[in-house]
Formats: C-alpha cells, structure tokens, sequence
C-alpha cells in the first residue's frame, strides 16, 4: 500500500508518499482512506526494511480482539505488536508429547546458513538431486521476525519447495511456531517429516564490521544444536566473488568466525568445486563475465579460498568437495529469483553455488 505523510520524512522534505507495509493479522487490514500511524526510522535511514515505512496501528479502524483459543507462546515480546500463538512445544499443542519425548534428529542433514538468501539456492540444491525431498524451514529471530515478510519462503511453499516452516524464538508465522531452535529442528523432523532441514535468520541480517558484532554469529549455536540432537550439521559457506568488502570476498568473515570460532568441531563444511559447472553452465558464466574470478590463469579467488577453507579444517569441520554441474541450471529453474545484497546470479555466481553446494551435501545424506 502507499501512505500520504503528515510530515515528510526526516531529512527528506521531498517525500510526502511511501510504501507501507501492513501486517494484517496485527494490525488490521488497511483500507483506503485510513488513517495509519507508521514507523518510518529505518526507512528515514535508508536500512534495510525493503524500502516500507510499516504500519503500526490504524487509530480509527482497530482490529477486534481475537478469540480465546490455545497457546500462550507470546513471540515478539513485551514490544507493542506482541503476538500469542500456539506452539508445538506449548502444553495445549496436540504435539506437545512428540516434543517432551523426542531427542533426536536420527541423522537429518541441517543446513545453517548465514543470510536469508541463501535459503533458495540450498532448497534448488537439495531438489536438484532429489526433486521429491521434503524441506523444512526453520526460521531464526535474528533479523526479521514475521515471517510474512519473506516473498521467497512464500513463493516457495506455494510452489512446494518447501513443505513446512517452523519460526523459532522470537520469530512468527511459519506453519509452525517453537520455542527455541532445538524444538524447530525436532518439530520439524518428527511433525512435519521432513528429509533435510534449513536454518537460517529471515531477512534484513544486521552487521557493524566488528568479528564478533553480527546477527548471524548464532549459526555457530544452530550448528551445535544439530548436532546435539543428532543431526548432520552442514555449514552453508557465505560466499562472494564480487562483494566490495574485503571482509566478505571469497568466504565471508561472518562464516569464518561462526563457524570456525563458534561452532564445535565436526561441522561438514561444502567446499564448491568452481571449475565443475557443465559446459554449457560454463559458458553463460563466461558470458556474464563470472567464471573469469576463478578460472583465468592467475585468479585470485581459488588461493583466497583455499587460504580461507584451511581456517575452517585447522578449527576441527570437515571439508568436503561438491561437483557443481547442474546447480546453475537448477538456480535458474528456482520458483524465486536468486538476490543477495542486491546482486543476481550474474554478478556473484560464486554466492549461490556455494549456497546450492552445500544443499547437494544435503541431498547426498538422505
């Protein structure tokens, strides 16, 4: 929806309309005409919310209150939009007794990863060896928490990728609500049967720079809860050939520090193969002038990543080598277009087959 401004924004005086973004079950559902009371802070910043000022409350055309009815997970806390839900761990879920007995993800393999945008490139991986496995999402509460705020989770359990989503922590709206990680893996093992399972934060992740100063420190925790619960815990390598910063270029600071410093030893860690795309896979890369960052004669990625994988073998995570040929084509055929900090698979390759690779490891143990 778009929303005509009393004030313009701060900073701005030009701008006296923005889109806005409405959560329906929250708030209401906005007509036109309504008056809205909107949070424009981090818009007013240029952050990242998508480009939405988000409506807070409609003051004249308030919602009704919804019925009583089981669960008393409160998700978003003690803020002004906490919502209650039922969870499968809450003692008035008919799953309740799954949860209090299981203990176990009997050998699932749990692929964690650091940026929401991975989740397509490793769901396209998973499928492409085995189109007819069942993937879970679990969504973690360390950047956006509806989980209605992600187009591709929706775009992709409408076109089946995905089976189910579990929102964990303070995270809602996934088909199924938990407490904490370790409940979403078990709930989405032993409710919704799934063969391989996702992890990872929702969009919007938020880093400052600093080693130990960014949300997607936990896929270090997430990776040991796999663990625990007798998962196989894979590490999604985050990846670039193109990202400015050289704390991102090749393997991201972000995986080197949650994985090689948080994570407990024993994480199989996807190495991508990057000369292993099909001819014809090699070809377009070539066209979009990707496969240059590692196959020209002198490249500087393959040395930097073989430099940066030796950090992640020397902290105890196994290392294994993945073919890619296949996964380009299986990128392009995803339901969702592949995107990370504003760049396609044209521009840094190297971010979603390393994505993909790791959903192939995925496939290969179920």
């Amino acid at each position: 929806m778009s929303a005509q401004l009393d004030t313009p924004l701060p900073g701005d005086d030009s701008a006296a309309e923005v889109r806005a973004l409405a959560y329906t079950d929250l708030v209401g559902s906005p007509e036109p005409g309504d008056a809205v009371l909107l949070n424009v802070s981090a818009l007013a910043r240029g952050l990242g919310t998508g480009g939405f000022a988000l409506v807070i409350a409609l003051p004249e055309s308030l919602p009704a209150d919804p019925p009583p009815g089981p669960g008393h997970l409160v998700k978003d806390r003690y803020s002004p939009l906490q919502t209650m839900v039922l969870g499968v761990d809450d003692q008035e879920s008919p799953h309740h007794e799954t949860l209090r007995t299981a203990d176990s993800l009997a050998g699932r393999p749990v692929v964690v990863a650091d940026l929401h945008s991975a989740v397509p490139a490793i769901a396209a991986g998973i499928r492409a060896d085995r189109p007819e496995a069942r993937i879970a999402y679990v969504m973690t509460d360390g950047a956006a928490l509806p989980l209605q705020f992600s187009r591709a989770v929706s775009t992709l359990r409408e076109a089946g990728v995905l089976s189910a989503t579990v929102t964990v922590g303070q995270a809602h709206g996934g088909d199924h609500e938990a407490v904490t990680v370790h409940t979403g893996l078990l709930s989405a093992v032993h409710i919704a049967d799934a063969d391989a399972v996702i992890v990872a934060q929702g969009p919007g992740n938020l880093g400052t720079g600093t080693p130990y100063g960014f949300s997607g420190l936990v896929v270090g925790d997430h990776l040991n809860a796999a663990a625990l619960l007798g998962g196989t815990a894979i590490a999604a390598l985050r990846m670039s050939q193109a990202d400015a910063r050289d704390r991102h270029l090749g393997v991201s600071h972000h995986t080197l520090t949650a994985v090689g410093r948080v994570a407990r030893p024993g994480v199989l860690v996807p190495a991508p193969v990057l000369g292993s795309l099909t001819p014809a896979e090699a070809a377009r890369a070539r066209a979009w002038g990707q496969e240059q960052a590692w196959a020209d004669d002198g490249a500087a990625l393959p040395a930097r990543l073989e430099e940066q994988l030796a950090v992640l073998t020397a902290a105890g995570h196994v290392r294994e080598e993945i073919g890619l040929a296949g996964l380009l084509d299986a990128l392009e055929a995803a339901p969702v277009r592949m995107s990370t900090m504003g760049r396609g698979l044209d521009r840094d390759l190297a971010a979603f087959l390393a994505a993909a690779a790791a959903g192939r490891a995925a496939a290969a143990r179920i």
